[in-house]
């Protein structure tokens, strides 16, 4: 019999704020953390906007030896890891070591340090390359820096499936716990790849948005001008328990995990399959995971990039697996406030359908203002709504063919 997982602590990095109750407010309110492009030059790309923490200040959490060992996304990690503890109130010198993991995912991992140390390497010479590149720039660093912090030693391991990491990996560590591998799992996702290589190799590849003259309302999930997805960077990072080892010490119980799901489209590298179907069996797969079923479901956090054949195939896919409830249930895209920060994504939209079952209020979907024909579920456009949470799915799908979808619910004894 699987044993029950409960989250205990959650902690967020994103261009909205930094901070749980903060980026909770903005989101409901409608508000966008896309904006030019602050912490690079932007003269010579073609896309000058996305959401960039320009505002991140790691200091009070990280000393400034240690963020010279850490790339950008390493340091997400850990910060959002380190107020996931906080808040969960776990004492890891009482915990053993061996029942306690991490799984974290990423999708370019330290893609600064590669693009900066191979500038060094080709204008400079070879010993010129810092002896920290292999330990800044592997994807697993977030993840192995947050065990060494909390001498964790049970489950540890980074995915990469590109915009379903962090989801594949919340699916792992949950498992990791029902299965009784562990007691105590740190997971999420966490990505910082808003660098000069990243920016122009989507732009060019013309999967962004190309509105540079008006960049809050360029993410337009479902809208029938949408015309690709906003580079964001961030990370969402949940502390994951088995419930009677939660209740034991008395612990805030946020929501409990109850099902997880994944396929592969075997289709195309970047493309979605236009039926949507890859994306239809890793939400049914959640369903049956949880042994649900598809009325249960109030609320989806959809992918919805704002891309147009994501968008479409998604909204197809939901139809396959709800049929007449598709119509009844509350779907929305954060990503039209937030951006897409790719492996990061769906650790960070976790959260926000916690937030929802906690909140009972769905956040909204915005720049939803000429809905497409072919995408004609309710999106929560525009506006939060007041809606009783009690199950929330959060779906994830990424370039390579990968679905990966999570249940949330409210916790009940």
């Amino acid at each position: 019999m699987k044993r029950r997982v409960v989250v205990t602590g959650m902690g967020i990095v994103s261009s909205l704020s930094c901070q749980l109750d903060q980026f909770w407010s903005k989101l409901i309110a409608g508000e966008s953390g896309i904006h030019e492009i602050k912490i690079l030059d932007t003269s010579r790309f073609k896309v000058k906007f996305a959401a960039d923490v320009h505002d991140w200040a790691p200091d009070e959490y990280i000393d400034s030896k240690e963020q010279k060992r850490l790339d950008r996304f390493s340091q997400f990690g850990m910060v959002a890891g380190i107020d996931a503890v906080t808040q969960s109130g776990l004492d890891f010198s009482q915990e053993d070591s061996y029942r306690c993991g991490v799984i974290l995912g990423s999708g370019v991992g330290g893609i600064a340090t590669i693009e900066e140390q191979t500038e060094k390497l080709l204008t400079k010479g070879a010993d010129r390359v810092s002896p920290m590149t292999i330990p800044r720039l592997m994807l697993n660093a977030a993840g192995g820096n947050i065990s060494i912090r909390y001498g964790m030693r049970g489950p540890n391991y980074t995915v990469a499936t590109a915009c379903a990491s962090a989801t594949n990996a919340l699916g792992d560590a949950l498992k990791a716990i029902q299965y009784d591998e562990a007691d105590v799992m740190i997971s999420g996702g966490t990505e910082a790849g808003i660098t000069p290589m990243g920016i122009s190799a989507f732009s060019n590849m013309k999967a962004l948005s190309f509105r540079n003259d008006d960049p809050k309302r360029a993410s337009r999930p479902f809208d029938l001008d949408r015309d690709g997805f906003v580079m964001a960077e961030g990370a969402g990072v949940v502390v994951l328990e088995e419930l009677e080892h939660a209740k034991a010490r008395g612990a805030n119980i946020l929501a409990e995990l109850v099902g997880f799901g994944c396929s592969g489209d075997g289709g195309h590298i970047t493309s979605p399959d236009p039926e949507g179907r890859g994306a239809a069996r890793a939400m049914q797969n959640a369903l049956n995971d949880a042994h649900l079923a598809p009325e249960k479901i109030d609320y989806i956090n959809a992918h919805g990039t704002s891309t147009p054949p994501g968008d479409k195939a998604e909204t197809t896919a939901i139809k396959t697996v709800y049929g007449d409830h598709a119509y009844k249930l509350a779907v929305s895209s954060t990503k039209s406030s937030l951006g897409h920060s790719l492996g990061a994504s769906g650790g960070i939209e976790l959260i926000a359908c916690i937030k929802a079952i906690q909140e009972g209020i769905v956040p909204p979907t915005i720049n939803l203002e000429k809905p497409d024909p072919a995408c004609d579920l309710d999106y929560t456009p525009n506006e939060a709504k007041n809606r009783k949470v009690s199950y929330a799915m959060s779906n994830s799908f990424g370039f390579g063919g990968h679905n990966a979808c999570v249940i949330a619910k409210e916790y009940a004894e």
